[in-house]
């Protein structure tokens, strides 16, 4: 009989399956932050080109303090939905939590962000991928 040489103990067949279910969690978070991401730069880039043809201060003034605020949370909130992402497909505890809190919060975003929140609430809860996120993903180096 041959013995493990890591410390790590055998991942079942459950956290194999749970596995390719995070790994699609992984994606629709990377997917969507990404589209968050470039719906950021491009309303950046649009009140850019909104100075050019507005002639009223007062109106660019407004636009400048509710505008700024509004790309700065949409690329943080992106940005911790892409690292969470890519955090999920290594196992990252803290992965985990970041895209728990993201799904909780996108499921405000009816319907399409309701459907991928509850899913991805559902893998990362189950018993099989928290002992696998405890273990680490099998073939990822940690």
């Amino acid at each position: 009989m041959e013995e493990n040489s890591t410390s790590q103990t055998p991942v079942t067949v459950e956290e194999n399956r749970m596995k390719k279910h995070v790994n699609v969690a992984a994606i629709l978070q990377i997917v969507f932050g990404s589209i968050i991401v470039i719906g950021a730069m491009a309303c950046a880039l649009a009140l850019g080109f909104v100075d050019q043809y507005v002639d009223d201060p007062t109106a660019m003034k407004i636009l400048g303090i509710v505008g700024t605020p509004v790309i700065i949370l949409m690329l943080v909130f992106g940005g911790a939905m892409i690292a969470g992402g890519i955090g999920l497909f290594s196992c990252r505890p803290w992965a985990r939590i970041l895209t728990l809190v993201m799904a909780a919060m996108g499921l405000l975003n009816i319907p399409v962000g309701t459907l991928k929140g509850v899913y991805i609430i559902w893998v990362l809860v189950q018993p099989e991928t928290v002992s696998l996120f405890e273990k680490g993903c099998p073939g990822s180096a940690s």
